[in-house]
């Protein structure tokens, strides 16, 4: 039986398989299919994996569930993932969070995360493109730009315009831009992806998908890129909440099935005014009925939400996050020194550095593929070198930063007795919810009618509330209209 590589979520695929309708071996030809046709273009994979490992792992998965052995609910489903996860090198992938210094590192082992996803039965198609480092190269380098993979482009909108500013609507999201883009373009169902502050987020409501940014430091990093362990978190994007809600089973080994899942019994949320929660000029220039049209279909999503029962409160205030300690990058800079960077080198058997200084040193020597126009500089890899603050005083800070931001969220979620803050995504709302390393989800809510780029809603919850999140996204998802599949506006080469 065929089915819509744009449409077709991962729960539907599972009931095909199930009833015996496909095997995980065609239905990864279809998304091989469909990565020929587009990728060209897009960009979205900095490291496909060997056509022939893809299909023999999932011919494996499909002789297992013959002979009754499942392995998890996703047992045969692909999935991408973002390149900072770290994969065995005998699976033929390469893991360099965009950067040439980690080009031609060797793995031994997969990273605890990849595992995970291996031991549940899933089948890991290849590597999504992502901004350098998460970001920390350069500043205002262009969210899905490596040195290594390129620019990765919206299937939604095609080409960046110029002189575009980095959350332009035209610009693709945050760093994990690869992963959203491969499951809104068909490359994939499912994708895994980071995030420190907004990269998950941005990104996916870019895509129009759904999200999950977990608890902060409730998973194994071992084996995973990240900028730091203060802020960051992976998590999944998927076209459905129904996708995002059993990949998080897989991920956090918690079952979030309840009686409640159907209903909005326990949920209250309460939205904030777009009209002050939006997205800073520095970071988006707003074109000719833009930012009216997102204001407007905000509202319309409220009012429908409320009129099929949401309890809810609109609008509701909340101090924006130029009120915490302005100590993001000395923690961000510190942890990534003294801390990612030597885990991330340590996943590897063979690595050609050995520190953020080398990697440094490695970019200025290999500066014509390390540091090609027009994003030549790595004054954050430089200023990250570069820290000197003590350990005490980076723990002083990060306990600081996080009491404000608990404190201002705990506040508004007892005072407005709600459980979910909700903002537009195109909103710094994500800064708080990261400094209070709270999760944070999303749901897609419409598209521009200046270049068709989607947008979305960005929700917060209180410490270890996924569950919160998960059941108020599946109701979500039956209120809405259904989420914008791409045009594919570029010419494929």
């Amino acid at each position: 039986m065929g089915f819509s590589v744009l449409t077709t979520n991962a729960v539907d695929l599972q009931r095909l398989l199930e009833e015996n309708k496909t095997t995980s071996a065609q239905i990864v030809e279809e998304y091989l299919a469909q990565i020929d046709r587009y990728e060209p273009a897009l960009n979205a994979l900095i490291s496909p994996a060997p056509r022939n490992k893809i299909l023999g792992i999932a011919k494996a998965r499909d002789e297992e569930r013959q002979k009754g052995q499942i392995r998890g609910p996703f047992h045969g489903i692909p999935i991408v993932l973002k390149d900072s996860f770290v994969t065995a090198s005998e699976l033929g992938m390469s893991t360099t969070a965009g950067s040439y210094a980690f080009l031609g590192a060797k793995a031994l082992k997969n990273g605890a995360i990849t595992q995970r996803l291996i031991d549940a039965g899933l089948v890991i198609l290849g590597k999504a493109n992502m901004t350098e480092f998460a970001g920390m190269k350069m500043t205002m380098m262009m969210p899905g730009w490596s040195a290594h993979g390129g620019q990765t482009l919206s299937p939604y909108v095609g080409k960046i315009e110029e002189n575009e500013k980095i959350l332009g609507h035209s610009a693709p999201g945050g760093s994990s831009t690869g992963s959203a883009v491969a499951v809104a373009a068909g490359f994939s169902p499912l994708a895994m992806a980071t995030e420190t502050i907004g990269s998950i987020v941005t990104p996916s409501t870019r895509a129009g998908l759904y999200a999950l940014k977990p608890t902060t430091g409730v998973q194994d990093c071992t084996g995973l890129y990240t900028m730091t362990e203060f802020f960051d978190s992976p998590g999944p994007m998927a076209k459905s909440a129904s996708d995002i809600r059993i990949l998080s089973e897989i991920l956090l080994g918690r079952l979030f099935s309840s009686p409640n899942l159907g209903s909005w019994e326990g949920i209250s949320v309460g939205f904030l005014d777009p009209k002050h929660w939006s997205m800073s000029p520095d970071f988006c220039t707003q074109f000719e009925g833009t930012a009216e049209q997102m204001v407007d279909e905000y509202e319309e999503t409220v009012s429908a939400l409320r009129d099929r029962g949401c309890s809810l409160k609109y609008p509701i205030h909340c101090e924006d996050p130029s009120v915490l300690p302005t100590t993001i990058l000395p923690i961000a800079y510190w942890e990534f020194k003294n801390v990612c960077i030597p885990r991330f080198i340590r996943s590897f058997h063979e690595c050609c550095v050995t520190s953020v200084a080398h990697i440094v040193k490695f970019n200025k020597e290999n500066s014509e593929k390390a540091l090609p126009a027009p994003f030549a500089g790595q004054n954050d890899l430089e200023g990250a070198m570069n820290s000197i603050e003590e350990k005490e005083q980076i723990d002083e800070m990060k306990r600081d930063l996080r009491k404000a931001a608990r404190d201002i969220l705990d506040d508004l979620f007892d005072k407005e007795k709600i459980n979910i803050l909700a903002a537009p995504a195109d909103s710094p709302l994500c800064a708080h919810a990261s400094a209070a390393g709270y999760p944070v989800a999303t749901v897609p809510i419409g598209q521009l009618r200046y270049n068709d780029r989607p947008f979305g809603l960005c929700l917060v919850a209180r410490v270890d509330e996924e569950k919160t999140l998960l059941q108020f996204m599946e109701m979500y998802e039956k209120v809405v209209k259904p989420r914008p599949v791409p045009k594919f506006r570029m010419t494929v080469v």
